[in-house]
This record gives structure tokens, sequence and C-alpha cells, in this order.
């Protein structure tokens, strides 16, 4: 395997960057995959599952359903995760750098390292905050009013964690929902006015 020689950034020798299109054009698929998990998995759960857990006759039966479901689809959301770190991470150490991207691209980058840092900062507390909702009752049957909201008999402590969840998985989208206006607005960007810096590495 050969890799493209490239000059990086200012320094004067050569170097061999193991920098393609392929690799990048997968960084950036599976970034965008991963948010556009993040995403759809919660509008599914607040526009879809949980009002609908409504139908469920038991209280603790809806608790019990709306947890394993979550327990499910929390291995997506850590590969989702792991795709976004990856895939910026990697377009940062080359195509990303500083040294690469105009005066403009400097500022949406830094506004999506940000916005990567909160994806994963609240999808980690919301993770973290569902296993101890999902443990505080035997097979997760805490008693739920719908998917969101705690039913009258739950504990305190219940609705309160409860509460906090729902919060935290607010600000959970809410943060990808950013991540995705960033990535547009860079891309768009980037497509509209590509640095001269970047055409005078390219080797076709």
């Amino acid at each position: 395997m050969t890799f493209p020689i490239a000059r990086s950034g200012n320094s004067d020798p050569m170097k061999i960057t193991p920098s393609s299109d392929a690799i990048s054009s997968f960084g950036r698929a599976t970034q965008d995959v991963g948010v556009g998990a993040i995403i759809g998995g919660n509008l599914f759960a607040r526009v879809g599952m949980h009002p609908a857990m409504r139908k469920v006759s038991d209280p603790g039966q809806r608790g019990s359903v709306v947890n394993d479901a979550w327990r499910r689809y929390g291995t997506v959301n850590t590969l989702s995760l792991v795709a976004i770190v990856a895939g910026w991470a990697g377009a940062r150490a080359d195509e990303a750098s500083p040294v690469m991207l105009s005066e403009d691209e400097r500022k949406l980058a830094l506004a999506k390292d940000v916005c990567v840092g909160l994806v994963v900062t609240t999808g980690l507390a919301a993770a973290a905050a569902g296993v101890a909702f999902g443990q505080m009752e035997p097979d997760g049957a805490v008693p739920l009013t719908d998917g969101d909201t705690a039913a009258p008999e739950a504990t305190e402590s219940e609705a309160k964690t409860k509460r906090a969840l729902s919060m935290i998985g607010a600000s959970h989208l809410a943060s990808a929902v950013a991540l995705a206006g960033t990535n547009a607005a860079l891309s768009q960007l980037s497509f509209r006015r590509p640095p001269a810096r970047r055409l005078l590495r390219r080797r076709y």
C-alpha cells in the first residue's frame, strides 16, 4: 500500500501521510451516520414510543418496556459516539487541522469541537442516568405514566431521576442537532470557498 506524498503545514521536509479520499469519505460517513442515529433515536422516542406507552395499562410494565428499549438502543448510541469522535479526530489530525483551514473554517471547526464535546458529554451522562434509572426496580419496572413521566406511585427518587434523565436527553438531542448544523455549515463553506493551500497539496 502506498501513500501520497504531501507537504504538511509549514514544515519544509516532505513527509508521507496516510490520508486519502477513501479514508476521509469513510470518516465523514461514519460521523453522519452517528449523528443521524442519535437524532433519529431521540426523536423516535420522544414523538413515537414514549407517548405510545400510555396504551400499556400497567405502570410498571411501561417502565420495564421503556428501560428495555433504551438499554437495547444504548449499543447504537455508544457506537455513534465512537464514530463521531473517531471521525472528527482523524479529520482534525489532517485535512481539518488549523493550517489547512481558512479563518472562517477555523471558527466553524472550533464550534464543531465544542459540539462534539457536548454530544459526548451529554451522551455519557444520559447513559449513566439511564442505567441508574433502570436499576431502581427489578426488570426496570419503574412506574410510569408514559415514557417521559414517572407515575404517582413512583418513589420521589425515581421521579427525580426520571426528570433528570429527560433533561439530559433533551440536551443530548439539542447538541446533536447543533453538531449537524455545524457540519452542514462547514461543508458548505469548504465547497464554495476552499482555501488554495488544500488544492496545492493534492496529487492526482
